[in-house]
């Protein structure tokens, strides 16, 4: 993981799990649910690094939504398997932030999953969108500045269907 004079890694290379066994569904394969649910794990970890850990939501009266979340599945992951994730924020507003997630097996290095996301920072009080603090933003100025150097996997941006035969 390159990490620039910034101290910022490029992407980000935090957060580990394991397979559990409540994952893993009648094909004996984490079952799809559970992609989310570890992915959302993961999100948590990239939120701490960007400063939007509990501390900061519960002094602020914040919170954030997802708005929208895209999962691809290339290999299958086991019980016992130890999974790493990656993390590369795309881009961010004052109110949204967007990023991307992999999740590789731990030890065989495979690329297991994606997780394409865009969060929405919300105030708790009123329940809608809110901009969140400068400091906030500045620090995801800098990530951004840093995950802006590492280029972005093919599968972010994609979209669903089916394309038209002839």
């Amino acid at each position: 993981m390159p990490t620039l004079e910034t101290g910022i890694p490029a992407p980000l290379d935090a957060y580990r799990d394991v397979v559990r066994p409540e994952w893993i569904d009648h094909n004996h394969h984490m079952n799809m649910g559970y992609y989310v649910v570890v992915f959302d794990l993961a999100t948590d970890e990239f939120f701490r690094f960007v400063g939007l850990d509990e501390r900061h939501r519960e002094a602020r009266h914040v919170t954030t939504f997802c708005l929208e979340a895209h999962v691809t599945y290339h290999r299958e992951v086991r019980e016992g398997d130890p999974l790493r994730f990656t993390t590369l924020l795309l881009g961010h507003d004052a109110r949204r932030i967007h990023y991307f997630h992999q999740m590789f097996h731990a030890t065989e290095g495979y690329l297991a999953a994606t997780n394409e996301l865009m969060s929405l920072h919300v105030s708790r009080a009123t329940r809608r969108a809110a901009p969140m603090t400068p400091a906030i933003l500045e620090r995801l100025a800098r990530i951004q500045a840093a995950h802006d150097t590492t280029p972005r996997p093919p599968q972010a941006g994609r979209r669903i269907g089916l394309e038209a035969r002839p």
